[in-house]
């Protein structure tokens, strides 16, 4: 049978060709058909950084420590897994802290998920009871960045604002108990999709951490909400993925923010 593609007949013509094109495409083999524990995305990520601690040789060469949720995590990821065509971070995480330049090698902790209690619990030291993730004493970054307090915000202890800002000083002092000479650098939360919730939550929440940031020795704050919303104040839906994690292109203007930091 002869099918003509025009705009009348082309779901008929696809009608017609597609089971041929599901019979090419299909595997020889089915994930399906195979037996596999589950392992969550962040469960590995989580088990990555606790096998880099354990067995890297040495971590003297890391000048810069990122802790956060998966908005840090994903400076690790290329193409992103859950939305075809999009990517994450991790060219230009490559390109800026892979250990090229010495000075800015990095280390990253970010844990996709992870809410402020959670960090938290990994960073407690292992001798009482946390997971220890500072443990290892050649890991003395010279600037460690911070960046957490979205995730709080969902099923949210009340007030949120509170609860956020409480948390990010609870993380802040647990690393400047084990990291007393490490520069502690507060990032702002980036802004979300809704309004409403960047004026009565985000941007609350920054403002008070800028606050406490210019009263704190060693601990400094940096404003990266401006450089991801527009004219309006609306979030640059071109940076982000989806309605938080940044894209390929907000993870190069987040790197470029925080090079002109660290010469600044």
């Amino acid at each position: 049978m002869k099918v003509r593609f025009q705009a009348g007949n082309l779901i008929f013509a696809f009608a017609l060709l597609a089971p041929a094109i599901a019979q090419a495409q299909t595997p020889a083999h089915f994930n399906s058909e195979q037996p596999a524990a589950r392992v969550d995305y962040w469960q590995k990520r989580a088990a990555d950084i606790q096998n880099d601690l354990s067995n890297a040789d040495s971590l003297k060469n890391v000048r810069l420590l990122f802790v956060g949720d998966s908005i840090t995590d994903f400076w690790h990821l290329d193409a992103n897994p859950w939305f075809p065509d999009k990517y994450c971070g991790r060219a230009i995480w490559n390109e800026s802290f892979g250990g090229a330049v010495l000075a800015q090698t990095a280390l990253n902790l970010g844990v996709s998920g992870d809410r402020i209690e959670h960090v938290l619990h990994r960073l407690l030291p292992s001798a009482k009871g946390g997971e220890g993730w500072l443990d290892r004493q050649d890991l003395q970054p010279d600037t460690i960045f911070v960046m957490l307090g979205i995730n709080n915000s969902f099923d949210a202890e009340v007030p949120a604002t509170a609860s956020i800002y409480k948390g990010v000083l609870a993380v802040v002092s647990s690393i400047h108990e084990q990291r007393p000479e490490a520069r502690i650098v507060i990032e702002s939360l980036l802004p979300s999709d809704d309004d409403a919730k960047n004026r009565d939550l985000v941007i609350p929440v920054n403002d008070m951490l800028r606050t406490y940031a210019s009263g704190k020795a060693g601990v400094q704050y940096l404003d990266l909400y401006p450089s991801f919303v527009n004219d309006r104040g609306e979030q640059r839906r071109e940076l982000f993925n989806d309605s938080l994690h940044p894209s390929r292109e907000g993870y190069r203007i987040w790197r470029d923010r925080l090079i002109k930091f660290l010469q600044g």
